[in-house]
């Protein structure tokens, strides 16, 4: 789909007279383009294997139960490669936004492969830490490129399942990890095949996409007029493809005037996308505290009584709500809509956070085992906040900056999704065991409280964008209470140097 902008001699009216079919090549390109969550996501979930954690468990069991894995060379291993994902996104704005998404894509294969190489053969944790750096630029490069694609192949009507594929295979991803992580620890050298295995999904990544289809809008940015059109007949099924195409290229045309994407992203006219797309969102699916159960999960239910190879299974059961969870939000994501799952689940995650707090608090942290029911029902709690995040920030947190920038601010304005999301990973990465140790079970009730702060956001200033094709999401902001002031079209008066607000 195309990215209409502000200037468009039609205002993005024609998109009632798209066309589309699902055909095999349609869904052979998100299926491949998609496996680059899964490079996010093995990671996230081979990360938690790490073997300094184990040696730790034997060595300091009688510690008090919030602090013992309080280490920080574990942190640095985890944050080393958001770090770099953080810097490398820059980079892949440039490859994206002039050599095509695909090539974005292809680039963060070939480095994910190396960086899973590298942690395998590693004789020393500043191999590990090197080798996690070129996990970041891989995971940098696609996180960048993959949710654009998507939506930009995607018709408007199923943008939302489509776009959430790149969830789903981080989910599965995780999940996989998981079960690859209790099949292996009881090797020594378990840990390297562990880290060693993530060369599958960056082989498979690679190997698809040199077959993998520029996008449409990829390709009219490019100037490559009658490929783009040839491909995305291919891609809709049909020909009658005027309307969406002529809707490409006006938006390719106000694109090519933009000479500096980053600053214009900052003009008056893109705050909503600048604020809620590039800096909210991204921000606030960290500030959960999702990646924080998903990095540690083990430790945390080693900590709540578990043994050691019932903590990964139990870690697998939350990983495992993760992706039902996912499959429930692509079902009915474009039927809801974004702000149905964001609120219902919103409170359900409010919920679970008090309930886990209230219970470490009563029974938790004088260095004793908890009664099993009680381990039990906290293992219940954290899968229902997991199902509940799987269906909202997980997915929509990609899913909704994805939709909101025009097509010449689109790839600066990923790569700043993409660099504030890794940001606060690391932060949260590098925080959450000391914090966990002095805060104790006010860890949880503070994410609570980010959960009730980040609804309200959502309640106020995020309009509904189901079905909404990506040329009209401008007429939204044009129409929102709060946000109309800044986006009123180009030929209404300015008064004061402000935008006449029209009610």
């Amino acid at each position: 789909m195309a990215g209409g902008g502000f200037v468009n001699g039609h205002n993005g009216a024609r998109a009632d007279q798209y066309e589309y079919k699902i055909t095999s090549y349609f869904v052979f390109a998100c299926i491949v383009a998609a496996l680059g969550g899964s490079l996010f996501g093995y990671d996230l979930g081979v990360s938690e294997f790490f073997p300094e954690i184990y040696k730790r468990k034997q060595e300091r069991l009688k510690e008090t139960d919030y602090c013992k894995y309080d280490n920080q060379v574990l942190t640095l291993f985890t944050s080393s490669l958001y770090f770099a994902a953080l810097l490398s996104t820059f980079a892949a704005s440039h490859v994206t936004r002039n050599k095509g998404r695909r090539a974005s894509i292809l680039f963060g294969a070939i480095s994910f492969f190396l960086g899973a190489i590298l942690n395998a053969s590693a004789q020393n944790i500043a191999m590990l830490i090197i080798g996690r750096c070129f996990l970041g630029v891989g995971i940098g490069f696609g996180n960048q490129a993959v949710p654009l694609y998507l939506s930009e192949m995607a018709p408007a009507k199923i943008r939302g399942a489509v776009n959430q594929l790149f969830q789903l295979t981080t989910c599965l991803g995780i999940f996989i990890a998981n079960f690859i992580n209790n099949a292996t620890e009881k090797y020594k050298w378990g840990w390297r095949l562990s880290l060693g295995l993530a060369t599958v999904p960056a082989m498979l990544m690679f190997v698809g996409g040199l077959f993998l289809p520029e996008t449409p809008n990829s390709l009219v940015e490019q100037g490559r007029m009658e490929e783009a059109r040839r491909v995305l007949e291919r891609v809709r099924g049909t020909t009658k493809v005027e309307a969406e195409f002529q809707d490409l290229v006006e938006a390719s045309e106000a694109a090519k005037a933009i000479k500096h994407p980053f600053r214009n992203l900052l003009q008056r006219k893109n705050r909503p996308q600048l604020v809620i797309g590039a800096l909210g969102i991204p921000a606030f699916q960290q500030l959960t505290g999702m990646n924080s159960v998903l990095f540690y999960a083990p430790v945390i239910f080693q900590s709540l009584g578990f043994g050691s190879g019932a903590s990964l299974w139990s870690s697998t059961i939350t990983t495992g709500a993760l992706v039902l969870a996912t499959l429930i939000s692509m079902a009915f994501v474009d039927r809801f809509g974004r702000r149905f799952f964001f609120l219902e689940a919103g409170f359900e995650m409010i919920c679970c956070m008090v309930a886990v707090a209230v219970t470490l608090a009563l029974k938790f942290g004088q260095g004793e085992e908890l009664p099993k029911g009680i381990g039990i029902f906290l293992v219940v709690v954290i899968s229902l906040f997991v199902l509940g995040y799987g269906r909202s920030w997980g997915p929509l947190g990609w899913l909704v900056p994805s939709e909101l920038f025009p097509l010449e601010t689109r790839s600066a304005g990923q790569s700043i999704v993409v660099c504030v999301n890794m940001f606060f990973t690391a932060l949260v990465a590098q925080c959450f065991l000391v914090s966990l140790c002095h805060l104790r079970y006010g860890i949880f009730l503070l994410f609570g409280g980010l959960i009730v702060v980040m609804s309200i956001f959502i309640f106020f200033l995020l309009p509904e964008t189901k079905q909404v094709p990506i040329e009209e999401i401008h007429l939204l902001w044009q129409s929102h209470w709060f946000w109309k002031r800044y986006c009123v079209p180009e030929d209404e008066p300015q008064v004061g140097g402000k935008l006449e607000d029209k009610a």
